[in-house]
């Protein structure tokens, strides 16, 4: 037996003169997920704004909606990369990730083999002991001069090391440096986790795939 279908009632429409009917604003689509590779030269703030007189990204990147995924200290130069998707900026940024990021670091002294056991085992910071860190020596890497030149004592040698490390505390490597009584003197990021540094200038960047 077939049920009659009833009369829908009619709808209500607004009077003359009253409020209008509410509109459906569309969202935006979501923007394309980029990732930027930044040389930063020496004495750049990783920042956009408040470098107060001193240089900012803003100086160099003009990208909208990237921010840095990790910083890099003033003095410290090379890789950090920028993104705008909040997903692979705390996958890159977040110590728990264990991304390794390589270093090239030029020390005061010549270092010793028990000096660079101890990087190797982990050294004793005021915020507690650090991971176990790669570390080996290096030949005098092929870089950029820096500007202002690094300051060197006439009487002391100097060495270069490479260090890996998978935290990202506060001026982390040069503590562990001066911990074992080598203070660094220069320091460059040339790699983090699967990005290298290889083919960018001071100053430059380049778009590369959002992967990770």
């Amino acid at each position: 037996m077939s049920r009659s279908r009833q009369p829908s009632a009619p709808r209500a429409r607004p009077r003359p003169g009253g409020p209008p009917a509410p509109r459906r604003v569309a969202k935006p689509a979501p923007a394309e997920p980029r990732l930027l590779l930044f040389n930063k030269p020496f004495d750049v703030l990783t920042q956009f704004r408040g470098g107060e007189g001193r240089a900012t990204l803003a100086d160099y990147i003009d990208v909208p909606g990237v921010y840095p995924a990790g910083r890099l200290d003033r003095d410290s130069e090379g890789l950090l990369l920028l993104t705008n998707d909040g997903h692979l900026q705390a996958k890159i940024a977040d110590p728990r990730h264990k991304l390794a990021k390589t270093y090239w670091v030029q020390v005061e002294g010549e270092p010793s083999d028990e000096q660079l056991q101890r990087l190797r085992d982990g050294v004793e910071l005021n915020d507690g002991p650090t991971r176990p860190a790669e570390v080996r020596r290096l030949d005098e890497p092929m870089l950029w001069e820096r500007d202002p030149p690094v300051r060197f004592r006439k009487s002391v040698p100097t060495a270069w090391l490479e260090l890996v490390i998978r935290e990202g505390r506060n001026r982390q490597v040069r503590r562990m440096t001066a911990a074992v009584g080598l203070p660094t003197l220069r320091l460059v990021r040339v790699r983090i986790g699967p990005w290298a540094l290889e083919g960018l200038e001071p100053g430059a960047w380049r778009e590369v795939p959002p992967r990770l």
